[in-house]
């Protein structure tokens, strides 16, 4: 016989901060609440217990969450609490300029975000930073790879669901003679197809290309349009 789940207590942003902050008491953190509170909050509501705890406790939460976790989930609750685009902007931060570069990472957040996001992040990242995401990107990354993501940050995209399949076989056959077809790559028609295209297009390429050569197009080219193809944006 099937049960019927009991929806958790609501809670309001004032009632969460008194929580937290009474978890932050004592002797050690009571981890546990900490997550159990921020884990089940969204970006809007997580912003509204931060302005809470601030007005009553008048310290930042951000600042008292460092100081009383550790390790592992230290590291996620901090990149949690930030709005999405904040997010972004840190994590590429700390990729392009920490003691160790870390390119795969801001690969990833680079090219899987849609133009108008890229966009909002390059903001909070110069605001936050005081540096240019394409400096960084410059000084870090070399050849081939620099290019697709100095394309990527600086090339607007269309956004929407539609495809165009005539477009994607053309596609698909400029890359083709661009790779397969000759000796070497042509750098440039992949650079400009994979940052031109939206998601939607690059699958219809993929689709297209396996269609016509049988092959498909992540394995035989750049492992970059694994993350043109795949991530998605993380709310």
């Amino acid at each position: 016989m099937a049960t019927l789940s009991i929806p958790p207590v609501l809670t309001t942003p004032r009632d969460d901060a008194v929580q937290l902050y009474k978890a932050f008491k004592g002797f050690g953190c009571d981890t546990a609440t900490v997550v159990h509170i921020l884990a089940h909050r969204d970006a809007t509501q997580r912003a509204l217990i931060e302005q809470e705890y601030r007005a009553m406790y008048s310290e930042e939460l951000s600042k008292r969450l460092a100081s009383e976790l550790s390790g592992d989930v230290k590291r996620a609750v901090l990149l949690w609490m930030p709005d999405p685009a904040t997010r972004d902007a840190t994590i590429v931060r700390s990729a392009l300029s920490g003691d160790i570069i870390d390119l795969k990472a801001a690969t990833e957040v680079i090219c899987s975000r849609t133009s108008s996001q890229i966009q909002h992040f390059k903001q909070i990242y110069y605001a936050r930073f005081h540096a240019y995401l394409e400096h960084d990107i410059e000084n870090q990354a070399s050849g081939d790879h620099r290019k697709l993501l100095l394309a990527c940050v600086s090339t607007m995209r269309y956004e929407g669901p539609e495809v165009d399949r005539v477009m994607a076989e053309a596609d698909a056959k400029s890359l083709y003679k661009a790779g397969e077809r000759k000796l070497g790559t042509d750098e440039k028609t992949f650079i400009r197809i994979f940052s031109e295209r939206s998601r939607p297009q690059l699958t219809a390429i993929s689709f297209a290309y396996h269609s016509m050569y049988g092959k498909s197009l992540k394995k035989v080219y750049f492992f970059i349009l694994h993350y043109l193809l795949n991530l998605s944006y993380v709310c």
